[in-house]
């Protein structure tokens, strides 16, 4: 995958501090406006791997709104792979034309199969896995939000020499962990690495385990705000403010609220003095406007 990574920058974020501490957003999202972030670096490999076997076609999971998914679509039609997504909620057959990630990654040409959140539960099972090559035959198989090995070997590209020897502290939002295993495997000595997670509860602590030998690293578990995908009113008034403040959108799933809480860590004096922080933004920016979709539905403030 020859994507032009010239456009990630390292951007100050100048917020006001009795500690001296320097604050850093690395702008992942600027690869691309579906491949972004931490999507180009699980599927850069994986792409690789599939034109070594010869596959033509990617087969991979993901929900309503999911930023996987988008990408997998637009990489298929980027690199010539048939796509079919696995999608959770066999209500959302007939909602395509309302939900702009669905559509997105339709008009790339991808496949769907809806099913329901029962039968998705089964997806990793050799029975569902069995089906699936029944019905679509042979399929280079993605696993839902990327993660393996080869994701976790991109990821690892994420952080520059320059990154590495500089930054105290980098910090990352959490989904399957795959993004944050990287960054954990290719970091400096003397760093330590946060994650954020999306998702209610500390379970993917386990997950990371398998993937790293290093122990430099803790999940921030209290700004999840209430799970995947859940959001306030506060966190909606924070992601515009930030955007109104410094020019960079955040999505709501993901680095909104690892700024949210990288910002509430700071007011609490978390970081040492003279700290020098690096935050990933992963991207995921495609969500906003599905997110948008729920929130006019409910009569609440959007994402500008």
């Amino acid at each position: 995958m020859n994507f032009n990574l010239e456009n990630i920058k390292n951007v100050t974020i100048d917020i006001p501090n009795t500690w001296n501490l320097e604050l850093v957003l690395k702008r992942e999202d600027a690869i691309h406006d579906f491949v972004s972030g931490n999507k180009y670096r699980k599927l850069k490999y994986n792409i690789l791997e599939a034109q070594k076997e010869d596959k033509k076609t990617l087969l991979t999971f993901g929900g309503a709104f999911s930023n996987h998914i988008a990408a997998v679509a637009s990489v298929g039609q980027l690199y010539g792979f048939k796509t079919i997504g696995i999608i959770r909620g066999d209500e959302l057959e007939s909602q395509i034309h309302n939900n702009p990630t669905l559509w997105f990654a339709k008009q790339c040409g991808m496949e769907f199969r809806f099913v329901s959140r029962t039968d998705y539960k089964l997806k990793t099972t050799s029975g569902f896995l069995d089906d699936l090559k029944h019905a679509f035959g042979d399929f280079y198989l993605i696993p839902e939000g990327g993660t393996n090995a080869l994701a976790i070997q991109g990821c690892e590209e994420i952080l520059t020499k320059n990154d590495k020897e500089h930054f105290d502290f980098v910090c990352t939002a959490v989904g399957t962990g795959g993004t944050i295993s990287g960054i954990i495997n290719s970091s400096g000595e003397q760093q330590q690495i946060l994650g954020f997670p999306a998702l209610k509860g500390d379970f993917l602590s386990k997950d990371i385990s398998k993937f790293v030998t290093k122990s430099n690293w803790q999940l921030i578990t209290d700004y999840h705000f209430g799970g995947y995908a859940k959001v306030n009113s506060e966190l909606i008034s924070f992601i515009n403010r930030f955007k109104s403040d410094f020019n960079v959108p955040l999505d709501p799933v993901y680095t909104g609220k690892m700024m949210f809480g990288i910002c509430y860590l700071i007011e609490k004096g978390f970081f040492p003095k003279h700290s020098k922080i690096l935050a990933i933004h992963t991207g995921g920016l495609q969500g906003i406007k599905g997110m948008n979709v729920l929130l006019k539905k409910k009569n609440l403030q959007t994402i500008n």
